[in-house]
């Protein structure tokens, strides 16, 4: 669902330093959000669909597209540096009507008490090789090791960004680290990852439109193309379909989305324990037709708030019969 004027631009020029409560920056925007578009900028950057945002005397800073961007939210305000108002709306997805959005996969009370928790989380728009090459990296790890790794790949393959500290770097291209390059991935401590991020660098490194043509491509059939890179499994499919193709049916079932999905949604085969294919495949397809063609906004919002959900303290939407849903509330 798209807005045609979500965020008004506000020029610096009519502030004062104690009126925006920290020092602006040379060159800095701001945008001002229309009272019914929230934005938890926060929460966005950091709940594990990006990997390179981090936080620095107030602003948070992180590379995109080859530049250093730094934002930070104060209240109605994004201010911004290093970047156009045009490309902070589009990687913020502050053109997409959040509430009309949420209100669409509020369908039961778990849902609803994720919203209430993390309202303002938006899925950011973000670039289809850097996702992909992150969530092959992504397996069977957690965050912190993913940023890790992330940072590793940038620091030995990308190039310094001016402007910033010695520590950030432009994200490589697949040509970086496809052929002779990837034989030096040992030195990003991948392990087992290094071979899968060298195999699809080079698939993509010799057709250089294979990520465009896989964007036009249906929901199935793009998914069906992600699971033909190495080291691209269902899970990732679905996240790298999220976050870096703004695939917002997608529904990504990781070890967390499942254990909440057992809770309230989608019991366990009874004396079934473990992880199984067929399992996630039914917690899929289950939250795709519950929750609707923004099945992914209601995914994030349930991980977001997976510590409040934990241990069955909010009321299960109840039990469900074959072709129907929990009613809406």
């Amino acid at each position: 669902m798209r807005i045609s004027d979500p965020a008004r631009v506000v020029l610096p020029a009519g502030h004062n330093h104690e009126t925006l409560g920290q020092t602006m920056l040379p060159g800095m925007g701001i945008i001002r959000l229309r009272d019914d578009q929230s934005l938890d900028l926060a929460l966005s950057l950091s709940c594990g669909q990006a990997f390179r945002w981090g936080q620095r005397e107030g602003w948070w800073e992180g590379v995109v597209g080859g530049s250093l961007w730094r934002v930070r939210q104060d209240g109605d305000r994004v201010l911004y540096s290093g970047t156009t108002v045009r490309a902070v709306r589009r990687y913020l997805a502050l053109d997409e009507d959040l509430p009309a959005i949420l209100a669409s996969v509020d369908r039961d009370p778990v849902v609803h008490r994720s919203i209430e928790a993390c309202r303002g989380l938006r899925i950011l728009r973000q670039d289809p090789w850097e996702v992909l090459v992150s969530f092959i990296c992504a397996t069977n790890t957690n965050i912190p090791r993913i940023r890790k790794m992330i940072g590793a790949l940038a620091r030995c393959f990308g190039r310094r960004i001016t402007g910033g500290d010695d520590s950030l770097y432009s994200f490589p291209g697949p040509e970086d680290l496809s052929g002779s390059c990837g034989s030096n991935l040992e030195a990003c401590r991948l392990g087992y990852r290094d071979r899968y991020v060298a195999g699809t660098a080079a698939m993509v490194a010799e057709d250089p439109d294979l990520l465009g043509r896989i964007a036009g491509l249906p929901f199935d059939q793009a998914r069906a193309a992600l699971l033909s890179f190495p080291g691209v499994g269902p899970k990732a499919a679905d996240c790298i379909l999220l976050f870096g193709f703004h695939r917002l049916e997608a529904f990504p079932v990781d070890v967390w989305i499942r254990r909440i999905m057992h809770e309230y949604y989608v019991p366990p085969p009874p004396g079934k324990k473990g992880w199984s294919e067929k399992e996630d495949r039914k917690i899929r397809e289950y939250g795709q037709e519950h929750f609707g063609i923004y099945a992914g906004y209601a995914q994030e919002y349930l991980f977001s708030a997976r510590e409040l959900l934990e241990g069955g303290k909010i009321r299960s939407p109840g039990p469900r019969t074959s072709g129907t849903l929990p009613a809406r509330r």
